[in-house]
């Protein structure tokens, strides 16, 4: 049975913390990639722009219906047979932002939804061009109620970045499972890689918390 080695467990910190901070890099870029993508989706769904909106509602059921795994191993084996192979990192980053893009394009087409349809009719009442319709006016008071929503996007993104080690991403759950196999000692980097995770996963789900409290009107 493997005994706990403080020691050890103190040796290898230095490495889970890079890989740490390399895992909210990654969290923080991707998510980035993940609202602006998801709302540009979103825009032209809504829209209804004939064939265009088609291909972005076949394009949300494909991400949405397909495991980020397949998604990742596609993306970094499969690609560079076609000559579109990319470093590991900067193909990790794309695809888990735009696997959440599908997700976060269903969340800004609810919080769009929602938005009354008197400030339609008052923007065109007013000839306001369609850019400033939609982010002076549409946007802002769709994005409000979706915020929590987000939050719990981002908390989860932070949690499937670990599938990114399938491709040879060394983040934290890539960097425990290298030292794990490199000292056949598994006990130690994977639970202070479980704890690192709930030390950011904890704080932010109470934050978003609080942020509902705040952001959402209780009715």
């Amino acid at each position: 049975m493997n005994v706990w080695d403080n020691e050890f467990a103190i040796s290898i910190m230095p490495a889970l913390l890079k890989g740490f901070w390399l895992t909210i890099q990654i969290t923080f870029v991707s998510f980035a990639i993940s609202l602006a993508v998801g709302l540009l989706v979103a825009i032209v769904r809504f829209l209804k722009i004939p064939v265009v909106s088609k291909l972005f509602d076949f394009y949300v059921s494909f991400v949405r219906g397909t495991p980020l795994l397949v998604q990742a191993y596609i993306a970094f084996f499969v690609l560079p047979l076609w000559g579109m192979g990319f470093d590991a990192l900067p193909t990790g980053i794309v695809v888990l932002g735009i696997n959440y893009s599908a997700y976060c394009a269903e969340v800004y087409r609810s919080g769009i939804e929602q938005v009354p349809t008197g400030q339609w009719e008052a923007s065109r009442a007013l000839s306001l061009p369609p850019a400033r319709t939609w982010f002076r006016i549409v946007v802002p008071q769709a994005v409000r109620p979706i915020v929590p929503v987000m939050g719990n996007y981002l908390i989860m993104m932070f949690k499937d970045s670990a599938i990114l080690s399938s491709i040879t991403i060394l983040e934290l759950m890539g960097t425990s499972l290298q030292i794990g196999g490199n000292y056949y000692m598994y006990l130690e980097p994977m639970t202070i890689a479980g704890l690192l995770y709930l030390a950011i996963s904890f704080p932010s789900s109470l934050l978003i918390r609080r942020l509902e409290r705040r952001l959402v009107p209780a009715y």
